[in-house]
């Protein structure tokens, strides 16, 4: 014996699906950016050490295996990643940007650009275009862009192009 459905059930049933998903996607975001925030912390406390005490490439080797043996679970954690959080808070000094850009961007994106691009304004012109348009790692429209929402033209020179 099948039980009739309401008339609207299959609405419902859309409407719930569809905010379960962009639930799904806000808490992903959320996570991603207190994530890449507590990335730069970690960054910017291990460069003002290295800078005032003179810390070396052997503590952040401790470091690291201290915090892993504390949070064995965590990932992100190793002594090339400790690089990483100092290089990438010596790139982006000032924490407000952080938050307001940088963040907005999974951690290995942040990565790339910092990998490739030494200018900050031109790393931030990409995040910019990353967080409106749907850009992923290589820089440029996704082929499901809408036509009416075009993104800004690049930077002058090859910098497309190191991407």
């Amino acid at each position: 014996m099948s039980t009739l459905l309401p008339p609207d059930y299959d609405a419902l049933l859309a409407d719930l699906k569809a905010r379960i998903r962009a639930a799904q996607v806000r808490a992903a975001l959320a996570v991603n950016r207190e994530l890449v925030l507590l990335y730069w912390h970690i960054g910017r406390d291990i460069l003002e050490r290295q800078e005032a005490k003179g810390w070396g490439a052997k503590i952040i080797d401790r470091l690291s295996q201290d915090l892993r043996r504390a949070f064995p679970e965590l990932k992100g954690l190793s002594p090339r990643n400790l690089k990483y959080m100092r290089s990438f808070a010596e790139a982006w000094p000032d924490l407000s940007i952080v938050q307001q850009a940088v963040a907005q961007i999974p951690w290995g994106h942040n990565l790339r650009l910092l990998d490739k691009l030494a200018d900050a304004e031109t790393r931030l012109f990409y995040i910019q275009q990353t967080t409106e348009y749907g850009w992923c790692s290589t820089p440029g429209p996704p082929s499901h862009a809408p036509s009416h929402r075009e993104p800004a033209p690049p930077p002058t020179g090859s910098v497309r192009h190191q991407l």
